[in-house]
């Protein structure tokens, strides 16, 4: 997996290596700060106020959405707003019992403990969880054999944080004990615009209005993404030497980097391509799908086709692929003129 991201494109909503350290700058870190998901916010902002009140521990909050909408950024947020500890780790980070033990024994009253891609829990920490979320205390086994007995650990009070981009394949019985559910949709082009600004602020360089809305009608609805591609046309701006990014510089940018104004990426349009030329719009199976455009099935299902499918371009049905009337105008073709042999590829 960590191979697939760093190979990601720059319109990816997954993180790049290293990309989180360095968008550090540009979180927001109060409620007031955090653009979008409005009512998402307001819910959570009464949540937390009630619990401080109560002198209580935030009841446990699990969030779901795809990636790069901002589930870590919230998480920290509400460690921000309840004024308490943040601890952060992954669930393919937590290999046996012992490192979940470890971690939950240091927090403090109140703490924020978030576990992010929490689909990906071993069952055996999973169970573990179970008590603490609970009962807050841990079932710790001592000994060996005839000798073993079962030791029960107090911990503190705390508040965890699961982020998921799969709910589906999260157990019931951890879904059953989080107290809220927050779940992320994708940033309206008002929202993206927003982000834009404050990014660019933050970063200490201008852009024109126009030149905002374009990036952020290129960035999938995705405050990542746009950051990505920000930072990238503030490239392109220094090395245009002017003072601000405008409108011809995002253009330029974005032919460069060859991304459209939907925010596909050349093997975003080659895939709808092939599904017009080769099997004449589809429908097409995933399988053969995926070894036409040379990925795996789980590439396409996790990487490709989310947006696609979100934008409207691309269908699933039980038959399999098929591309929409959207995708026939964005690529500048009808069904008709896409009929011959060849067409798709010499343009």
């Amino acid at each position: 997996m960590g191979k697939k991201k760093e190979s990601a494109g720059l319109v990816r909503p997954e993180p790049i290596e290293g990309e989180d350290e360095r968008d550090m700058t540009l979180r927001p870190r109060h409620m007031a700060e955090f653009v979008g998901q409005q009512g998402m916010k307001d819910n959570l902002s009464v949540f937390i106020y009630a619990a401080k009140e109560r002198n209580e521990s935030l009841d446990h909050l699990f969030l779901i959405g795809p990636p790069g909408l901002g589930k870590t950024t919230l998480a920290q947020v509400v460690a921000n707003e309840l004024e308490t500890g943040f601890v952060q780790t992954s669930a393919p980070a937590l290999d046996k019992p012992k490192d979940l033990v470890g971690l939950l024994t240091n927090l403090k009253k109140g703490d924020v403990f978030f576990i992010d891609e929490i689909h990906r829990l071993k069952p055996v920490i999973e169970e573990l969880l179970y008590i603490a979320m609970e009962d807050y205390e841990l079932d710790w086994i001592v000994g060996q054999g005839p000798m073993a007995r079962t030791l029960r650990i107090p911990i503190q009070p705390f508040t965890l944080v699961g982020a998921t981009t799969k709910a589906g394949i999260v157990s019931s019985p951890l879904i059953s004990r989080f107290g809220i559910t927050c779940r992320f949709s994708f940033y309206s082009q008002e929202d993206m615009e927003a982000i834009v600004r404050r990014s660019a602020g933050l970063l200490n360089i201008r852009i024109d209005a126009d030149a905002a809305s374009l990036l952020a009608r290129s960035s999938r609805g995705t405050p990542r993404v746009v950051n990505r591609l920000l930072r990238r046309m503030r490239d392109f701006a220094q090395f245009s030497s002017v003072s601000s990014i405008n409108l011809p510089v995002v253009r330029d940018g974005l032919k460069r980097l060859e991304i459209d104004a939907l925010g596909l990426e050349k093997q975003d349009r080659d895939i709808l391509r092939i599904i017009v030329e080769r099997y004449k719009g589809g429908p097409v199976g995933a399988e053969t799908l995926a070894i036409s455009i040379g990925e795996s099935v789980e590439t396409l299902e996790d990487y490709y086709e989310p947006y696609l499918i979100q934008a409207g371009l691309l269908q699933r049905s039980p038959r399999g692929r098929m591309v929409t009337s959207l995708a026939y105008g964005h690529l500048g073709l009808t069904p008709e003129s896409a009929s011959g042999e060849g067409s798709l590829f010499s343009t």
